[in-house]
């Protein structure tokens, strides 16, 4: 069984910036993929970025390329989401998700996932 605690989200202005944080204790961190997705207030459910456990690959959607970096640091079995000129659009509840898959399209879905943190919610006013 894997934990994911998920920390970081908050209230800030459009054009702002947050770092969110997941915390996945435990040996098999370095082993796992990593991903973030979120979800608004009447909508489903969609993928943000995700991050391999092979290789360090990375994978970003389209709606925040540019914008949002994802980052692990196996060390502290911690993966991070760096978000940057954030958009109201972005207002979401945000999720940290592990897997042990580790190559897209797989970790770019939620059904490649297997252990799902609390959600955080990350709100930006216009």
């Amino acid at each position: 069984q894997v934990q994911l605690v998920a920390s970081g989200g908050g209230l800030v202005q459009a054009g702002g910036s947050l770092r969110l944080s997941c915390a996945a204790p435990g040996r098999t961190f370095s082993r796992l993929s990593m991903g973030w997705f979120r979800q608004a207030p009447g909508k489903e459910q969609e993928f943000v970025a995700a991050a391999s456990w092979i290789g360090g690959s990375t994978y970003h959607a389209d709606s925040v390329k540019g914008r949002f970096t994802i980052s692990r640091d196996n060390a502290k079995s911690t993966v991070y989401l760096q978000m940057n000129s954030l958009k109201p659009e972005d207002t979401a509840v945000y999720y940290c998700a592990a897997s042990t898959a580790f190559q897209a399209p797989a970790i770019m879905n939620k059904r490649g996932y297997d252990y799902w943190g609390q959600g955080t919610q990350v709100t930006v006013s216009s």
